[in-house]
């Protein structure tokens, strides 16, 4: 009898004494946890602020474009109030002044640039326009660049052979490509003139992404600026100039805007 009482209790001490372990166990593991919790650090939202309005809000909620933010897709493609468009990549150029007090462009000006010329058709000359319009471009890089290196131009917009956009001057100010014009008889078409550069030449079709970028930027400068008229850099200094040439194609721009035949004066027909 004494021994089964003795077999019964050291069982009883065995069984306390798994279960004493297991509490241990999971008190340890409770308390590492509850410790990990404490010391984890709570990352706090990061706040950006729209470049368009100016409203705050958090990043993973804005619109990202370059190092910009932008709180709705609406202040994205709109020209903000500084006269830069939210959409485009900014490349600002030193080659640029202020307009006339009071004045407003109401002209826009279509060209087209490679560099070198037809440049575009072997390799991609987009950086050596971004350059030139920049002041930054390498004279050894080519012979024509050696041609051009005193020239300080610029143009308010660049659409590349890929329907890429980019601004170099504000709509505010005046960018530096029209030179010696006269638009219905005003002289000096930089003043009220905003110029819109197409990669390309005189020889070659432009390429259909680049009229569906032209006709949006279009759109989103007859939105802040609704007394456009649009022309070509020949019409306005003739003789001079001969870009957007033969192969740009008006009737397209015109359909793909459905801009009124008033706000072409120059007509439909390639020149």
């Amino acid at each position: 009898m004494i021994k089964w009482l003795l077999l019964i209790a050291g069982a009883g001490a065995f069984y306390l004494w798994i279960k004493g372990k297991k509490q241990v166990k999971l008190n340890t593991d409770e308390a590492s946890k509850i410790k990990a919790e404490r010391s984890k650090v709570v990352e706090p939202e990061v706040i950006v602020q729209c470049n368009h309005c100016s409203v705050h809000l958090p990043k993973s909620e804005a619109i990202m474009q370059e190092a910009r933010f932008y709180c709705s897709q609406e202040h994205l493609n709109s020209l903000d109030a500084q006269g830069w468009l939210g959409s485009a990549a900014w490349r600002n150029s030193p080659n640029q002044d202020v307009r006339p007090e009071g004045l407003a462009p109401d002209l826009v000006v279509i060209h087209y640039i490679s560099l070198p010329p037809s440049g575009f058709v072997d390799k991609n000359s987009t950086h050596f326009i971004m350059d030139f319009f920049q002041n930054k471009l390498d004279s050894s890089l080519h012979p024509y660049f050696d041609e051009i290196a005193d020239q300080k131009v610029s143009s308010h917009f660049l659409i590349s052979r890929r329907g890429e956009v980019f601004q170099f001057v504000s709509t505010h100010n005046k960018a530096w490509h029209a030179g010696a014009s006269s638009f219905l008889g005003r002289e000096k078409c930089n003043d009220f003139s905003i110029g819109i550069e197409l990669e390309g030449d005189g020889d070659h079709p432009f390429e259909d992404i680049q009229y569906l970028a032209l006709a949006k930027l279009s759109s989103q400068i007859h939105s802040v600026y609704p007394n456009l008229q649009f022309a070509g850099h020949s019409d306005i200094a003739p003789g001079r100039k001969a870009d957007p040439g033969r192969q740009f194609d008006w009737k397209k721009f015109q359909g793909k805007n459905n801009i009124p035949l008033e706000k072409l004066p120059f007509g439909l027909e390639p020149r």
